[in-house]
């Protein structure tokens, strides 16, 4: 398909068009369509996606991969082959055998004569019994408890590779890499190590590579999307994929089609940098990627530098994802209208707790209220306030039984009770596992488009025990560092909202939340490190006050990071929590109010 003309003499220009299963279909069309870039890359795995795809394959072993990346391809064929653009995606999923088989049939349908080579040895799901027999407990990521102690049955169990497979295969010619479970920033590292020819060793050079893949492995979101600042980005509608420009030393250049929407921005860029880590030494298969040392310039006209990131060795276990089918779950969002909406909630309240008592088979509940109602409403909707009722527990349960034990209210509870939507049936839902394996016992293995195969060996690894982005057993919380000069303390303080001086920029991280928070003014830095410890924290959001978190200071990004234990419970998957992936909780926390030194909100129009 392409010659790789200027290969290792001038900076590889990777683009991205997926951020998850179910982006927009018409990205990688678009960006092919575009061309100016080496390789296009494509993200559509999650911890949802891989259970979602664990069904699928469960019905049908033929099945598992990302389906529709099959359509995005056949729009996107003939550009990508015009513009000699080479493709890396991990849509693969749980089967990408499978899915490089049907990529070539494809291929074939459009008269084209191209190479597919795909990654395996991620899913271990077959060999978790042999695995354990030979000592290998698969620990939690976080308590450190072995697999055996797990009540569910895994569904699925997948590794987390590095980039160098991928690396291997565009060297051996591959126009088209297909992977299964990698790290999400090994799609970009992968091309960067073929491109520059980087060695395991060549770890600044491979940090700054995750660097970059991290700022566009969820596309929009570094140009504009998911960005608190979102007010200030112009032509917001539909913001365009992102563009990494990766030199030698690792060091970026993060960018974006002329023409297209959003904008890249150093707030945009550090947003994502911040996006579900943890601690600032941010761990892959391939290299202990140090946040705290990444420093962004904007350059303008959408174009944003990352450089100086230092790396190290790489940990020498990996992160497992194991899902498993927890149980049955089902929901029901009431209307709570007029005057005394507390009675009113407290009503339904004691309802649904007197039917957990009585039933069997009814595990947990979450009762929520959602929205405020008005003083003298102009109109109904502004007068209603919703209240929604989540179980889960057997199908039996919480199945239809429930949905007709709410809807017998209609005529016996609060006046002005009505449901959004008709009684349902539930459905299943998922559990999600982080587990910890040596990298030794994977077989990471690349199997090139002339029928060959290759083994890539693990990089050499440091402490024993560490896992892909997460501390093992983090059991001390962590506070401020160094108590810091705060310049203000005989200035006047004001009550305003955090928004007005921070950007923030919240995910999940299994079942626990990450909180990256940062200064829209530089001279509000001192004041961010020194004020918002992790008791503040939990006075400004008191969902937090039971849980243990952690905090992370990045001085370079002028951020403060925390990560919140477990906030989902076991993940996204299973939480009964309204805002199931915490999408919503940076948001939350700017919108709360405390008190600041006047000074900074006259600055804080300025940006970080």
């Amino acid at each position: 398909m392409t010659s790789a003309a200027g290969r290792g003499q001038r900076p590889i220009r990777v683009g991205n068009c997926s951020g998850f299963y179910g982006d927009r279909a018409s990205a990688m069309a678009d960006m092919a369509r575009a061309g100016g870039i080496d390789v296009l890359t494509g993200d559509y795995l999650a911890e949802v996606t891989m259970l979602i795809l664990g069904k699928a394959r469960a019905k049908d072993g033929t099945k598992g991969y990302a389906a529709t990346f099959l359509q995005h391809l056949d729009a996107a064929l003939n550009h990508l082959v015009a513009n000699g653009i080479r493709l890396v995606v991990n849509a693969g999923g749980l089967n990408p055998a499978g899915l490089a088989d049907a990529t070539r049939a494809l291929i074939a349908g459009h008269g084209y004569d191209l190479q597919v080579s795909h990654i395996a040895g991620d899913d271990v799901f077959g060999h978790l019994g042999e695995l354990q027999q030979a000592g290998h407990s698969l620990p939690h990521l976080t308590t450190g408890e072995p697999l055996s102690s797990w009540p569910h049955q895994p569904l699925t169990a997948n590794a987390y590779l590095g980039g160098f497979g991928i690396a291997h295969a565009l060297a051996r010619g591959a126009d088209i890499v297909i992977t299964g479970r990698v790290a999400d920033a090994s799609l970009v590292v992968g091309p960067a190590a073929w491109w520059w020819n980087w060695a395991a060793d060549d770890y600044d050079a491979l940090a700054g590579a995750v660097a970059a893949g991290h700022v566009i492995e969820c596309g929009p979101q570094a140009t504009g999307g998911n960005f608190s600042g979102f007010r200030t980005i112009a032509d917001l509608v539909q913001p365009g994929f992102p563009i990494a420009e990766i030199d030698a030393d690792g060091s970026s250049v993060i960018t974006k089609n002329p023409g297209t929407g959003g904008a890249v921005t150093q707030g945009t860029v550090t947003a994502q940098l911040l996006y579900e880590i943890g601690e600032p030494a941010y761990l892959n298969p391939d290299v202990t990627t140090h946040l705290d040392t990444a420093g962004l310039t904007d350059l303008g006209d959408d174009r944003v530098r990352i450089r100086g990131v230092q790396g190290s060795a790489p940990p020498a276990t990996t992160k497992v994802a194991i899902t498993g089918v927890g149980g049955w779950e089902n929901s029901m969002i009431l209307a709570l209208t007029g005057t005394d909406l507390d009675a009113k909630a407290a009503l339904v309240e004691r309802f649904v707790h007197r039917e957990i008592e009585a039933a069997n088979g009814l595990d947990a509940v979450a009762i929520t209220r959602i929205g405020q109602a008005r003083h003298d409403p102009d109109s109904q909707n502004a007068g209603t306030a919703l209240l929604q009722i989540a179980v889960q527990g057997t199908k039996e349960a919480a199945g239809r039984a429930f949905s007709s034990r709410m809807v017998e209210l209609a005529l016996s509870s609060y006046p002005g009770l009505y449901t959004l939507g008709p009684p349902q049936p539930g459905s299943a839902f998922g559990v999600y596992r982080p587990a910890l394996l040596d990298q030794r016992m994977l077989d990471h293995m690349v199997h090139h488009h002339d029928g060959s195969t290759e083994i890539i060996a693990p990089g050499t690894p440091h402490d024993v025990g560490v896992g892909v982005g997460v501390e093992v057993n983090p059991q001390v919380e962590r506070s401020p560092a160094q108590a810091v000069r705060t310049p203000w303390t005989d200035e006047q303080l004001v009550i305003a909202s955090l928004g007005e001086i921070v950007h923030a920029r919240s995910g999940d991280k299994g079942g626990d939340a990450n909180l990256g928070v940062w200064v829209r003014d530089r001279e509000a830095w001192e004041w961010l490190q020194s004020t918002l410890t992790v008791d503040e924290l939990r006075r400004l959001l008191p969902e937090t006050r039971e849980l243990a978190i952690s905090r992370y200071e990045l001085p370079k990004l002028g951020a403060v990071n925390f990560l919140i234990r477990g906030m989902l419970g076991s993940g996204a998957t299973s939480t009964l929590r309204l805002d199931s992936q915490a999408k919503a909780l940076g948001e939350w926390l700017r919108a709360r109010s405390t008190k600041v030194p006047r000074s900074l909100l006259s600055t804080s129009g300025a940006h970080w």
